[in-house]
């Protein structure tokens, strides 16, 4: 038998492969052994908003969400999170021929429809059957669990006029402000007629420019089923002749309903008043530096062409918060019960106001038909957003916490103020007047 000899500095040829397999396979079977019995520790997660309405600050958090928001898995239980699992796959080119869970929801839901496609405005009583805990909500949640799925209501007060003669960009209003306001709230709006949301010419606060600015205040019927109100609805009407500007749907006018003023708003604006730059959506208890405002957005169109100069598509910003959840608490004016939502709040813009372009309106309007609403307008708005793939801006100038007690009467506190949440109609004429005034240095 042949023998192989080595010389002392290298292997033998001979051995050289089984030497080479030995030495793989023993790393395999510890780099096995190693993933086997390894656990990491835990980190721990960040903490984040419990929303809306509370601050990094409060000492109210809750932990980091688990999961991503759009989740293509059904989720049991959660009525919100089925009906939009079943429009994800109604809008998905890939998933549309996959029909496996809902089924019966699916089924069920189609039933109720109209003729023309649409479901008709009026309660209706099959969604209280999905809900297993239905009749111990709190009377607005069961109210807008029976007419979530209505979108179209009667104008009863209009106002098409409000943007003619402006058919071109070059005078097409710079700011749209859309109030969200109630029939009773007449002070609230004329305090805002007479100050930040005054209608024409508005100047900026740094430089001669002036910039066309138009006001409407969206309301829906007055809702009288709290108690006893008299019927202000003839004090509407002479208002809204007087002034023009008034928007009214016939729905009740409650907190859970704000959510139906941005989807009616949008379908008004594609129609009355598109060549508008950007939008304004507000309460009707902020204050707003108007001309501070029409600063920062003129900074933000896109270089000029022409003369004109372009919106950026995709902006919105305001007060943005991130990984917010939902109340759990039934007595909080904001509690979504887990039978309805389950899941982490998408990133949005709250606290009373937000500016948005004219163009991601029109976005809005196109992709809310394939959101399923719901109840708090603020995480609705960020719902569709997050559908369009666009992420709000924050800005620091929207004190929707408002300011520090010991500043809000100190002019120099508003320097750098866009938005402050929230002032009485008395607090805003104050507040006007002392900003008008020449200041002292800041």
């Amino acid at each position: 038998m042949a023998r192989c000899r080595c010389n002392g500095r290298a292997l033998c040829l001979c051995l050289l492969p089984f030497l080479m397999m030995s030495h793989i396979l023993v790393y395999i079977m510890i780099t096995i052994f190693v993933a086997m019995s390894y656990t990491p520790e835990p980190q721990p997660l960040p903490l984040r908003f419990i929303a809306p309405g509370v601050s990094s600050n409060s000492g109210a958090l809750a932990s980091h969400p688990l999961n991503a928001f759009w989740n293509l898995r059904l989720v049991e239980g959660a009525l919100w999170n089925r009906l939009q699992h079943l429009k994800d796959r109604e809008n998905n080119p890939i998933l549309r021929g996959n029909t496996t869970g809902g089924r019966d929801l699916g089924t069920q839901s189609t039933n109720i429809h109209g003729k023309n496609g649409s479901l008709p405005c009026h309660p209706e009583h099959h969604w209280a059957s999905q809900l297993p805990d239905f009749n111990t909500l709190p009377e607005q949640m069961k109210d807008f669990v029976l007419s979530m799925h209505c979108r179209n209501y009667t104008l009863l007060m209009n106002q098409p006029d409000l943007c003619n003669g402006q058919d071109t960009k070059t005078d097409a209003p710079m700011l749209f402000m859309a109030i969200k306001s109630q029939v009773g709230n007449f002070e609230n709006r004329q305090a805002i007629r007479e100050t930040w949301g005054r209608t024409g010419w508005v100047q900026e606060d740094a430089g001669r420019e002036r910039w066309q600015v138009r006001t409407v205040f969206l309301l829906g019927r007055q809702d009288i089923t709290t108690g006893p109100h008299p019927d202000l609805e003839a004090l509407l009407q002479l208002e809204s002749i007087i002034h023009k500007d008034i928007l009214q749907w016939d729905f009740r006018d409650t907190f859970f309903n704000l959510t139906l003023k941005d989807v009616l708003f949008w379908d008004w604006l594609s129609v009355h008043c598109p060549q508008a730059h950007f939008i304004f959506k507000g309460d009707d208890d902020v204050f707003v530096r108007t001309g501070a405002l029409l600063d920062y957005l003129n900074e933000h169109h896109a270089p000029l062409q022409g003369k004109i100069k372009k919106v950026k598509d995709n902006f919105l910003v305001g007060d943005v918060i991130s990984n917010a959840w939902p109340s759990r608490q039934p007595t909080a004016k904001y509690y979504i019960p887990e039978s309805f939502y389950k899941g982490v709040y998408p990133t949005y813009a709250g606290g009373g106001g937000v500016v948005y372009s004219a163009a991601l309106g029109m976005r809005l309007r196109a992709v809310s038909h394939w959101v399923s609403l719901f109840p708090i307008d603020d995480v609705y708005m960020g719902m569709c957003l997050q559908r369009l793939g666009v992420s709000p801006s924050h800005h620091p100038g929207f004190l929707t916490f408002d300011l520090p007690e010991a500043k809000r009467e100190q002019p120099c506190a508003y320097h750098k103020v866009l938005l402050v949440h929230k002032r009485s109609p008395k607090e805003m004429l104050t507040l006007w007047k002392d900003l008008k005034a020449p200041l002292a240095e800041c």
